[in-house]
């Protein structure tokens, strides 16, 4: 009788290793092998002031700042770029897409939530760069699920945001500066030294 029970405690012990096999197998596919999705957000760089034209072109500082994009991020592995509707968004983006060799999607400024579907299942695992305007930037990293930001200042051009988003769709934001920072005073631009 002894010998059977041992041999019932045997296979009671190799169901345990089998368990804790698969469920370490499981930990390590989830932390491991999840393919972590990255989205860059700004906002559109300087633009002219023309207070009756709605949709103004860049100002030289701001010329100056889409550049930088490409110093900055032309590295950083994008694989899709997207741009609203307006001039200031697509000139912000314009020069990195050409110097990565990739299109610019435009998307309605309005349309987060299709922006959003976009990002979560045509770019899952990949890096995706946008501009975006100074509310609906943090508009879109809330829908992303990556928290809640202000409005973005008028004067303020020079926020970079970086939102991860990993298998399980939970998203985590790093604020963060590039450039110059700039201040508008009037149709001039100002430079603020940091």
């Amino acid at each position: 009788m002894s010998e059977k029970r041992l041999w019932t405690n045997h296979w009671v012990l190799y169901a345990v290793i089998v368990a804790l096999v698969i469920g370490l197998l499981t930990f390590i596919y989830y932390r491991r092998d999840r393919p972590l999705t990255t989205v860059i957000l700004v906002r559109h760089a300087e633009k002219n002031v023309e207070p009756s034209n709605p949709n103004p072109n860049l100002s030289p500082a701001g010329q100056a700042r889409a550049q930088e994009l490409v110093r900055v991020l032309s590295g950083s592995g994008v694989t899709a770029i997207y741009a609203t509707q307006y001039v200031r968004t697509q000139q912000t983006v314009q020069p990195l897409a050409t110097a990565m060799g990739l299109p610019v999607t435009q998307i309605d400024s309005g349309n987060t939530n299709e922006l959003v579907r976009q990002i979560t299942t045509l770019h899952r695992g990949g890096v995706v760069f946008l501009a975006g305007h100074n509310n609906s930037v943090p508009a879109i990293i809330a829908a992303l699920g990556g928290g809640n930001y202000p409005v973005i200042p008028d004067s303020d051009y020079d926020n970079m945001f970086v939102v991860t988003i990993d298998r399980l769709g939970k998203a985590k934001t790093i604020p963060l500066k590039y450039g110059s920072a700039m201040a508008a005073t009037g149709n001039q631009q100002m430079i603020v030294k940091p």
